[in-house]
């Protein structure tokens, strides 16, 4: 009898490695996997860095523009033109008027 109950410890063992080893496989297989997606991470964000350094950049070379007085916008310089367009406008309408308040009126009869 002593023989039969090593098969069956033999068999018990390695029924257990197969077990195991399947385990072993599912870990390594997600811990790959888990690496692969810090990679994508990791990537993504260096490349957020260098898009936000970017943006920095352009803002402070904006900044530094305005500072300067070198900041020309074609629709403030239309608005510009409209506001001299109109006190030119108001000009007139204001010698307009006083022509007409100094005209001596008509008498209707």
């Amino acid at each position: 009898m002593p023989v039969k109950k090593k098969k069956r410890v033999t068999k018990k063992k390695r029924a257990k490695k197969k077990t195991s080893t399947v385990g072993l496989n599912a870990i390594l297989e997600s811990n790959l996997m888990l690496q692969h997606k810090i990679a994508d991470l990791v990537i993504t964000t260096k490349d957020l860095n260098s898009n936000v350094s970017e943006l920095v950049t352009i803002f402070k070379k904006a900044g530094d523009h305005i500072k300067a007085g070198k900041y020309e916008d074609p629709m403030i310089n239309k608005i510009n033109d409209l506001l001299e367009q109109n006190k030119n406008l108001a000009k007139a309408l204001t010698l307009l008027e006083d022509y007409v308040k100094s005209k001596p009126q008509p008498k209707n009869f």
